[in-house]
């Protein structure tokens, strides 16, 4: 408590008039060494919270030797002849205190700038709270719920790929908003690098985690320190995913008779193919309602613009080889309705695309078949066939280039129809 002392003359004395001046002053955190009553068992670190002269305990679980502590500097020490193993559990152990002290001292900052009196209680409760809003995949995880509550499963699905990456990187440990910098996203980057990652996948990840981290800031609930200012957020160009007709030709003709897992995964690409390109999600939705009078017809999930194609064929033949009598589904991707249908569609979409890339290697390609290839395909195949542009876009249900939309406005459906039609008679 500090005071400013104020001399004043009153007739023939003087008093002291004391202004005080409140004083704050933030808790402190030390870290602990408890020894067990045995010299020969590991004792436990813990860590104190002091707040205007309360003290508190929080238990860490973790364990140490009493050689291996060093009382005076409060750290973890290497003591001589310690083993590899044992060291690398040490480092982890020093790593695991350094991110649990920043975190501790990360809620007491905030608990300071709120302004509001504390104590060393409150602290310890946001640190045991497995719901900290001021740590990062808390706040990420949260976000996700909230997301997912008003029906925006995308970007809710979306943001949860790349929480998952980061957790990953993380092995599961949280960190304070407020430590989320420039060198973490590096190492991240450098972390994602080193195990294979092309540059597009990082720069989804970091983009996503980015809009996470700008939302956490838009909620004052950190300070913006552009974190990804020195990652890749960029879109490289995408090595080539398209195939040519005689490779469309090659997986259509294919005998998989006795592979029905790979037979089945090349109907649902051929059916993409047929049908202009069709993503997987899209395939997947279609409904038994969808097919009349000859036209399918669909709202694209990613841009929600309304698609006609023309019944052809072999899209009729392929529907044929699959029971669908107890959905309401055209495709036998979503089996029962009683069941969450969203996961039966990402479950679906990982095992067809597993059995894709097995069919690819069969045939020697060079890129991974996945459904996106018979997309990819369609578009490259239908330019290679001198068709529009304008008109590849219709068909594909592009929306996002202005100049796509001024053709829109004015295309026949019956030219993208004809298209699709040239494309199929050339198989």
């Amino acid at each position: 408590m500090h005071g400013r002392f104020l001399r004043h003359r009153h007739d023939a004395g003087y008093f002291i008039n004391c202004i005080t001046i409140k004083c704050i002053i933030m808790a402190t955190v030390k870290t602990k060494f408890r020894a067990s009553s045995s010299e020969t068992k590991e004792g436990t670190l813990f860590y104190q919270v002091i707040h205007n002269r309360v003290a508190r305990q929080i238990h860490t679980g973790y364990k140490l030797y009493p050689q291996e502590w060093d009382a005076e500097n409060k750290e973890i020490v290497f003591p001589p002849g310690t083993g590899e193993t044992r060291g690398s559990y040490l480092v982890s152990l020093k790593n695991a205190v350094q991110e649990d002290t920043r975190r501790l001292r990360s809620i007491i900052s905030h608990l300071d700038r709120s302004g509001n009196a504390y104590t060393a209680d409150d602290v310890v409760a946001k640190y045991l709270s497995p719901t900290d809003n001021h740590c990062f995949l808390s706040f990420a995880r949260n976000l996700v719920g909230q997301l997912r509550q008003i029906g925006k499963q995308c970007t809710a699905d979306t943001y949860t790929t790349a929480i998952n990456s980061f957790a990953r990187f993380r092995n599961e440990r949280d960190i304070p908003l407020d430590d989320v910098d420039s060198d973490l996203m590096t190492a991240y980057e450098t972390y994602l690098k080193s195990n294979g990652i092309c540059p597009n996948s990082i720069s989804f990840y970091m983009r996503n985690l980015r809009a996470i981290y700008n939302r956490a800031v838009d909620k004052e609930l950190t300070v913006q320190r552009y974190p990804f200012k020195h990652v890749y957020t960029g879109i490289d160009k995408t090595v080539k995913r398209a195939v040519p007709l005689n490779v469309i030709r090659q997986i259509r003709d294919l005998d998989l008779s006795l592979y029905p897992l790979m037979d089945y995964a090349r109907d649902i690409f051929m059916f993409s193919f047929y049908t202009r390109g069709m993503s997987f999600i899209d395939m997947a939705f279609l409904k038994k309602k969808d097919l009349q009078n000859g036209i399918l017809s669909y709202r694209r999930h990613k841009t929600n613009q309304q698609l006609f194609i023309k019944w052809e064929k072999p899209m009729q033949e392929l529907i044929k080889k699959y029971d669908t009598s107890g959905t309401p589904y055209l495709l036998p991707v979503i089996k029962n309705c009683d069941k969450d249908e969203r996961r039966q569609y990402k479950s679906e979409a990982h095992r067809i695309n597993r059995n894709l890339k097995k069919i690819g290697r069969q045939l020697g390609l060079v890129i991974p078949l996945t459904t996106y290839v018979a997309r990819h395909g369609w578009a490259s195949i239908a330019k290679s066939k001198n068709i529009p542009i304008a008109t590849i876009s219709e068909a594909m249900g592009h929306d996002s280039e202005t100049t796509t939309r001024i053709y829109l406005a004015s295309l026949d459906t019956s030219v993208v129809d004809k298209a699709n039609s040239l494309i199929l008679k050339a198989l």
